[in-house]
């Protein structure tokens, strides 16, 4: 199945600590159902020092299920994801405006 959601969209959270907050996704892991978004679902991490990087409390971005995130429109309301031919290709589009995403 093709992905409704991929990397670099821009993205709102659903539910959670960060419900309305808007991000970016830098990964997404399917098979896991997961995507990592900047700036949402921060947790501390403590980490050793080593010789390249500073050791200590660092503040990271966790995994959250796809099912939380809604991409963002044109106009910046959440949407949901449809498919469509456009031609001889498959193409994502936006529910709400009907935009090619």
């Amino acid at each position: 199945m093709a992905a409704k959601l991929k990397k670099g969209d821009k993205v709102v959270m659903l539910a959670g600590k960060d419900k309305g907050r808007e991000g970016t996704i830098s990964s997404i892991d399917p098979k896991a159902n997961k995507a990592v978004v900047d700036g949402l679902n921060i947790a501390i991490r403590a980490t050793r020092q080593t010789q390249t990087s500073q050791g200590g409390r660092i503040p990271k971005a966790m995994p959250v299920d796809l099912s939380n995130l809604a991409l963002l429109d044109a106009n910046g309301k959440p949407t949901r994801v449809g498919f469509k031919m456009d031609g001889d290709k498959k193409v994502r589009f936006a529910k709400t405006t009907g935009d090619v995403i």
